[in-house]
């Protein structure tokens, strides 16, 4: 059943660690990582013009961070802090206002969540928001856990389905993740539940992804993860 949901400056978009080495030619690739930020701008566009807050988290590492193999975890070393790695997506096209929240700075403490070790709870809460929007990478991990925090910190949280990709290290590791996400009290969402989306035209610089080597697009799984209904037809016409 289709909702839409009416953005206000009470609702904040968090987009979680949509980084180079979390897409396809990274360090750690998400499968399809890249393929969330299309949409990802189009619930940028949606955000702005309520003027509702824009969060993007990143992880921050340092180079001798505890998750990586070379420190005994069971990562390869990603996103350390100032490489290339580290940064967002060339074509994620933040606003200037984003609030960037670096995590797992401590080299001795993993850090999935968004608001684990940082000043994310109190920034959302003093700027008076009370239900968060989330998307981005991964699924099975650092959007999991900054959901289920959502949760419990007293945010009512909206998982973005259209707008996340998982890892799945074992199988059913992404549907098992939504399923924990749901049984927290979180609800979801895709762009056809917002009457904004259908608003937008097509933004010829999300169709160029595959212009960098980092990036490689498959364009016909793309156009099968575009929303169905009114909101293609709107953005094919375009």
């Amino acid at each position: 059943m289709t909702r839409n949901f009416d953005i206000k400056c009470t609702d904040a978009l968090i987009i979680v660690d949509v980084q180079n080495d979390f897409c396809p030619g990274g360090a750690l690739p998400v499968p399809e990582g890249d393929q969330v930020v299309p949409v990802l701008n189009d619930y940028i566009k949606i955000f702005k013009k309520a003027m509702a807050p824009i969060v993007a988290t990143r992880d921050w590492h340092p180079q001798n961070h505890i998750s990586f193999t070379t420190q005994g975890g069971p990562w390869p070393p990603h996103c350390i802090q100032n490489t290339e790695g580290a940064k967002f997506h060339y074509n994620l096209k933040l606003p200037e206002d984003t609030l960037i929240i670096s995590k797992a700075t401590d080299p001795l403490k993993e850090a999935y969540s968004g608001f684990d070790g940082t000043a994310l709870e109190s920034i959302l809460k003093v700027a008076g928001v009370t239900r968060v929007f989330v998307g981005g990478l991964a699924t099975d991990y650092c959007v999991k856990n900054t959901v289920l925090d959502a949760r419990k910190l007293g945010f009512e949280a909206i998982l973005l389905l259209d707008a996340v990709r998982g890892i799945n290290v074992r199988p059913n590791d992404v549907k098992n993740a939504i399923m924990e996400m749901l049984q927290s009290g979180a609800g979801q969402a895709t762009l056809e539940d917002f009457p904004d989306a259908l608003m937008f035209p097509q933004d010829s610089d999300n169709e160029d992804l595959a212009k960098k080597p980092l990036i490689k697009v498959d364009t016909k799984k793309k156009a099968r993860m575009r929303p169905r209904g009114k909101y293609k037809r709107v953005r094919t016409e375009q």
